[in-house]
């Protein structure tokens, strides 16, 4: 029997990834997830794309991070807020990372905000597993990566898996299968340069970290934080609990 290509893509499960920005990747979040086997249909809503009435055809999506707000006024910002309940409605596995995390909370009724004292968090803090985050995963990274001047507040009914010292609300579960992340494990060591390349006026607001820091800090907190990816995305998308 020939080897039909076309057969063995439709045969692998989809997840829709939703960016932000032209030159945007998913990061090691992609890489981890293509090894699993996962098929990865990437929609840009701020440059036109659309995104799907149903998610029938996909196991279950990712809205990343970006530069804008939640509150922003954009129609693609409110579209992607208001298209959160499809995978509420169809009980699909959904992650929100930074802003997609911020959305979630904005589509369940939570606020988004900045710290009142005008603290961000720009590089590596500290990160603290709640008791419900340590039943789900017994090892969380200890220090993670943020590049972030607004936070969000726990919707009600959403289980708070971990927090921080600036913005308290870190990661949470909602139902079953909805999650948010206000850190970043996904960068690659090529995004985290660009970003400080990019970012490097952001750095003397207050609480953020010089460039020097963001690129120490990856080498000696890094490792741990990609292994636990690893496991977190094994539990969001296939419901296996951490090794």
């Amino acid at each position: 029997m020939l080897f039909d290509p076309s057969r063995q893509q439709r045969e692998q499960p989809s997840l829709l990834v939703v960016l932000h920005q032209e030159r945007s990747t998913p990061g090691r979040v992609g890489q981890i997830l293509v090894e699993k086997g996962y098929r990865l249909d990437i929609r840009r809503p701020a440059l036109g794309d659309d995104l799907p009435q149903t998610l029938e055809r996909h196991a279950g999506a990712i809205i990343f991070g970006g530069p804008m707000s939640a509150n922003d006024p954009h129609d693609y910002v409110k579209a992607e807020i208001d298209w959160l309940k499809v995978p509420l409605k169809e009980n699909k596995p959904f992650l929100g990372i930074c802003l997609g995390a911020q959305m979630l909370s904005k589509h369940l009724g939570g606020k988004v905000e900045a710290d009142r004292d005008g603290k961000v968090e720009i590089g590596w803090y500290p990160l603290h597993a709640t008791e419900h985050g340590r039943l789900l995963m017994p090892h969380w990274p200890k220090m993670v990566y943020h590049f972030h001047k607004e936070g969000f507040e726990l919707p009600r009914g959403a289980e708070l898996l971990a927090s921080g010292e600036t913005y308290p609300n870190q990661a949470y579960r909602y139902g079953k299968n909805a999650w948010g992340l206000q850190f970043h494990a996904e960068l690659t060591r090529a995004m985290m340069h660009s970003w400080v390349v990019r970012g490097a006026q952001r750095f003397g607001m207050p609480n953020a970290q010089v460039g020097s820091q963001h690129l120490e800090g990856r080498m000696l907190f890094d490792t741990p934080l990609r292994a636990w990816l690893g496991n977190f995305l094994d539990l969001v998308f296939e419901g296996k609990p951490q090794r």
